[in-house]
């Protein structure tokens, strides 16, 4: 079995209950199987721009990335070897705020990123984009692998697909833009719907949403 520093989970939303979806978990039970593999779990996600996020008993927001953890650790995972992000609204995010938290301070270069089928196009053009932008400490090495499409139906799962195009399409511009890290910063919190103060996203429903 290959050897990785690291295994990295995006998040891929919560239920209205605070619960994980199933897509979700089969990323979650992919890692379960590959748990040898590595040391640490990263994973990633406070929510999503898309919708309010569930709130708990005491009126707190459940941040996807808790949850993620708490399902492995009931699996078993020592929770020392888990580190949560909950900086995060997007893929985008979830790349950069892992690269800025995570593998850079703790040198992790050998990395493994698992995701859903329907979200695996973009998700690896994100990663690969935004661990080669210079400066580097180091050179990264990343490993991708996918997870079925569980839980969603026809209708929303085609909904997902073609936003998942649309927008791949949109980041491929964005990509030949943006060429060091130190742009991407300035980027993400000037020009990103999901975190600059000026870019309000725009509203998702019917099937696309289902899928967040």
């Amino acid at each position: 079995m290959k050897k990785f520093d690291c295994i990295l989970i995006p998040g891929g939303g919560l239920l209205n209950d605070g619960s994980l979806p199933p897509w979700t978990i089969a990323r979650l039970n992919h890692a379960l199987s590959v748990k040898d593999s590595c040391r640490w779990f990263i994973l990633l996600s406070g929510g999503t721009v898309h919708k309010p996020p569930p709130i708990n008993e005491k009126g707190f927001p459940i941040f996807e990335s808790r949850e993620l953890a708490k399902r492995l650790v009931n699996a078993g995972i020592n929770p020392d070897h888990i580190l949560t992000e909950i900086s995060s609204y997007d893929t985008i995010g979830n790349a950069h705020f892992a690269r800025m938290l995570f593998t850079e301070p703790l040198k992790l270069k050998e990395l493994l990123v698992i995701t859903s089928e329907f979200h695996m196009p973009r998700t690896k053009a994100i990663f690969d984009w935004v661990f080669h932008l210079p400066p580097l400490p180091f050179t990264y090495q990343l490993d991708f692998e996918s997870t079925p499409n569980e839980g969603l139906s026809s209708q929303a799962l085609a909904a997902r697909i073609q936003r998942e195009e649309n927008s791949l399409n949109k980041l491929r511009n964005t990509i030949q833009k943006i060429n060091t890290h130190n742009k991407l910063i300035t980027w993400i919190n000037t020009e990103h719907a999901a975190y600059a103060i000026n870019k309000p996203p725009k509203p998702l429903s019917g099937n696309e949403l289902k899928s967040y």
